[in-house]
């Protein structure tokens, strides 16, 4: 169980002029902490940046695998013996999920779990499991295996041992609601989930949009890029902080589906586009199928931004385009 913790500061950016503050309200939920920030302008919207986190204390008991009265763990429970009714924003969520699924090629999986399990990264005590040990875990993976009924909301999984986990979209789902409910009582604010999901409102100080830093993958001193963020969500997705190493080879916590394997090839993404659950949902996806998803991702889906680190790269590629971001690179 967490320990809500709500935050609200007052913080001077690095000048003396006297608009130039920003108010944080914070609180801790999905094991990071949701953060709101506000031009000093905007501080009648505090008392609703406060309310509308609540929404991620609720999604958490919602959507978490790691609480075993959530709805999600009563459908991973349940479902593989009967069909289990959900709640409506869920069940939307989940067909997002197939449909986001279907538009990344399968690298995109809720289903994936018994695969990250498998290589131990659930417990984080990673591991190489043998070849038949994948297969097994395999068998239990993939979208097709989940069965969603419109008309009855109810889903049903095709095998038992199959499971669900909104670990890599939740987030962001989190922040979309959010948004959504402050949007009406402010004109502009910055929403973070950690340091990997962001959704901006309105355009920042002056219109110049938010300012979010990349971290570089590879070396969490240096800043990769910078971007502008007007009225647009970002996610960022690496390896860095789960990953294990075996004679000499670095295996990450991000599995392919496809392959039951780590994914390789590159170090590090970021997607801008409309909504933070869809960016972070392709952050994984493209940090699995590599520019080539990305690049045909982004000639079909016009508005999706990628900024990607390839292994070996000493700087980035920019794939796609949205007119709400403005991107700056970093070089050494």
């Amino acid at each position: 169980m967490y320990q809500r913790r709500e935050i609200l500061k007052l913080a001077p950016k690095q000048t003396d002029r006297s608009d130039a503050y920003w108010l944080h309200v914070s609180r801790t939920a999905m094991a990071c902490r949701f953060e709101i920030t506000l031009p000093v302008q905007e501080q009648s919207g505090v008392k609703a940046a406060s309310a509308v986190l609540s929404e991620a204390e609720r999604l958490e008991q919602q959507l978490s695998v790691f609480r075993d009265d959530s709805e999600v763990s009563l459908i991973n429970r349940n479902a593989a013996a009967q069909a289990v009714t959900v709640d409506h924003l869920l069940f939307a969520l989940l067909i997002q999920c197939l449909k986001l699924s279907s538009a990344t090629e399968d690298a995109f999986d809720i289903t994936s779990s018994p695969l990250s399990r498998c290589w131990g990264f659930l417990r984080r005590q990673g591991r190489i499991p043998t070849i038949e040990q994948i297969e097994e875990a395999r068998l239990l993976t993939g979208s097709e295996l989940l069965r969603l009924d419109v008309e009855t909301r109810t889903v049903r999984f095709d095998h038992a041992g199959m499971e669900i986990n909104l670990g890599s979209i939740g987030k962001g789902y989190a922040l979309d609601r959010m948004a959504k409910q402050l949007r009406g009582d402010v004109l502009t604010a910055l929403l973070s989930a950690g340091s990997s999901s962001f959704c901006a409102l309105g355009h920042g100080e002056k219109r110049k949009g938010w300012t979010v830093g990349i971290r570089h993958p590879l070396d969490v001193t240096r800043r990769l890029a910078v971007l502008r963020l007007r009225d647009a969500a970002m996610a960022t997705s690496g390896s860095e902080e789960q990953y294990f190493e075996c004679d000499g080879k670095r295996y990450g916590h991000i599995i392919d589906p496809r392959t039951g394997w780590p994914a390789d090839g590159v170090v590090g993404v970021t997607v801008v586009t409309a909504s933070a659950a869809v960016a972070d949902a392709l952050t994984t996806a493209f940090y699995i199928g590599g520019r080539a998803l990305a690049e045909r991702y982004c000639e079909a889906h016009p508005g999706t931004l990628v900024v990607m680190l390839e292994s070996e790269a000493s700087l980035p590629v920019i794939i796609g385009q949205n007119e709400n971001c403005e991107v700056e690179i970093l070089h050494d």
